[in-house]
């Protein structure tokens, strides 16, 4: 086995988190290296959240001229050519890898491939050569949790899912998280018979019950059948489809599709990297961590994004603060932790499902004195124009403060709208200040002084 290094800094992981603390690194003269097996881009960039948005752009399309059918638009004939709109997602996804390794390269870092793992605490092998660091930064993602339910083997990731060159005529979704609504409304608008199953009472629980009611409405609204309570018990392969086997309380049925694809939760990807050779203490949460994103058991170590057992929530634009963060710590020997104030989320289905801040419930528990603002809004002038029939929001203020703690929207565009609400947590800006801003009119961004 060959040797190299000493590195001051070596990145595993080639993510939005990853490559942004190499940088930051590289940039302040530090020798640094970046490793990957796959290709450089990480989850969002390539099996995620960006090119998950363009093909949902083409469900846009449809879902938006349905909206107006008797209104002016004739949706005859409209469908969703999913090769040709599959072309156009790859037409960003494909270039993604290279770019990064050019843009990381001419920064200094260098960009290496293989299978990282620890053999000491300052030391990791990579395929067939080992590497000596001062620091090293763990930024590996997550990877689907295992299912142990006969048949699990059949199922497809998200990744699958995204580069499948065609739809086939039926699929089920396992689990009721973003990946399974995501993808099941951008399929049920290219006609694919979609259902979604789920174990627990109510799917995104992460969301406002209420505004998950309302969604999970608009959903059946448009061909998605949501199976709560339900357990899957088996899978068979059966003459080219899937007999799925599904419980109810006792309660079985069993429902034929053509496809499986696993929604049901994700879990750190650390399995392959030997932290106990490093000692590096680790749960099902990810690497323990203090606040400042340090190993509490190797001080070489630190850890960024979703294998970090972190209070931040597993969102890209957490895993790069958390990554600039850690960066920072290194370089400066500081310890500053992050903070996770005002951090939004969307779940990006057809409308948009949003939410900043604390839920009611935890607001409550809190022992705020809240004043719940909920607005139906699907008869408001921005949801009319375009025959929007769901929206809704529900603002959290506290009574002694006047400030925002929870913002929750369901609704066309309120991915933006929710950014706002966020910016207005982060600095603490009372509602009073925000109704005195003047928005451009007419938009969506003009709603939020009547929603306060």
């Amino acid at each position: 086995m060959s040797s190299a290094g000493p590195y001051d800094l070596i990145v595993i992981g080639a993510g939005m988190a990853g490559s942004a603390a190499a940088e930051k690194c590289a940039r302040a003269g530090w020798r640094v290296a970046i490793v990957d097996d796959l290709p450089y881009g990480g989850t969002c960039a390539l099996r995620g959240c960006d090119p998950k948005k363009i093909l949902r752009r083409g469900a846009e399309v449809v879902d938006a001229a349905h909206l107006l059918t008797g209104k002016g638009i004739d949706p005859a004939g409209l469908r969703i050519d999913w090769r040709a709109l599959s072309a156009h997602m790859h037409g960003f996804t494909d270039p993604v890898p290279a770019n990064m390794e050019a843009g990381l390269s001419r920064h200094g870092v260098d960009t290496l491939h293989g299978t990282a793992r620890f053999t000491g605490p300052d030391r990791l092998d990579i395929d067939d050569t080992s590497h000596q660091f001062r620091y090293a930064l763990i930024a590996t993602g997550a990877r689907p949790r295992p299912l142990d339910f006969p048949g699990a083997e059949y199922l497809i990731d998200s990744t699958g899912f995204l580069y499948l060159e065609q739809l086939p005529e039926r699929i089920l979704f396992v689990g009721g998280g973003f990946i399974s609504f995501e993808f099941a409304h951008i399929a049920a608008r290219a006609g694919t018979e979609t259902v979604i199953v789920d174990h627990g009472p109510r799917p995104l629980r992460g969301f406002d019950p209420d505004l998950v009611e309302l969604l999970i409405a608009r959903s059946n609204d448009v061909g998605i059948d949501v199976h709560r309570n339900t357990e899957i018990v088996n899978i068979q392969l059966t003459n080219g489809s899937f007999d799925v086997t599904l419980d109810d309380h006792g309660h079985r049925t069993t429902i034929t599709t053509d496809l499986v694809v696993h929604g049901a939760g994700r879990q750190p990807e650390l399995a392959r990297l030997d932290l106990d050779a490093a000692n590096i203490a680790h749960g099902p949460r990810g690497v323990h961590v203090a606040g400042h994103l340090q190993s509490t058991t190797n001080p070489r170590i630190y850890a960024a994004g979703d294998a970090a057992d972190t209070l931040g929530a597993p969102l890209t634009p957490v895993a790069v603060f958390e990554g600039k963060v850690a960066a920072s710590n290194m370089l400066r020997n500081t310890s500053t932790s992050p903070d996770y104030t005002g951090i939004a989320t969307a779940v990006f289905t057809i409308p948009e499902l949003t939410r900043v801040g604390l839920l009611e419930a935890e607001a409550r528990d809190a022992g705020l004195d809240l004043d719940v603002r909920f607005t139906d809004t699907s008869g408001w002038y921005s949801n009319y124009r375009i025959g929007e029939t769901t929206a809704a929001a529900k603002i959290l203020v506290d009574r002694a403060s006047d400030t925002i703690v929870g913002a929750h929207m369901l609704g066309p565009e309120y991915g933006e709208l929710i950014n706002i609400c966020a910016l207005a947590i982060k600095l603490g800006l009372t509602t009073r200040q925000l109704k005195s801003m003047s928005a451009a009119y007419p938009t969506v961004g003009s709603d939020l002084g009547s929603m306060l």
